[in-house]
């Protein structure tokens, strides 16, 4: 398994929450419904641009073509949902060092007073 990529059992939860796989406007096949999932993944955990994505994942256009598809029809939003049911929220932690507070916010002034 690649580092981007989902297991078999993660695939497998996912798996029923995406729409069918159906044959393109042109008649061919279109790509496998994991292997463009594994695409946006990729997308979203490198933070890299579209067109950087790996010729593995297909065309950037495609990868891009379904997940606005999915942004838009709730796809992704009812996956997000299904997945979050069971998150194991006992050990959850939220990390403060990256928050900023306005110095008026502390009780200095702008200028320091």
């Amino acid at each position: 398994m690649k580092r981007y990529e989902l297991t078999k059992e993660q695939w497998e939860r996912v798996k029923p929450l995406l729409p069918p796989e159906e044959t393109g406007k042109r008649g061919r096949p279109r790509k496998d419904n994991r292997i463009i999932l594994n695409g946006m993944l990729w997308i979203a955990r490198s933070g890299a641009q579209w067109r950087e994505l790996p010729q593995t994942y297909g065309p950037w256009q495609s990868v891009y073509a379904r997940f606005a598809k999915w942004r838009d029809d709730g796809t992704l939003e009812r996956v997000f949902h299904a997945l979050s049911e069971d998150a194991d929220m006992e050990n959850l932690s939220i990390d403060s060092t990256c928050i900023k507070v306005h110095e008026s916010a502390n009780g200095g002034g702008k200028n320091g007073r």
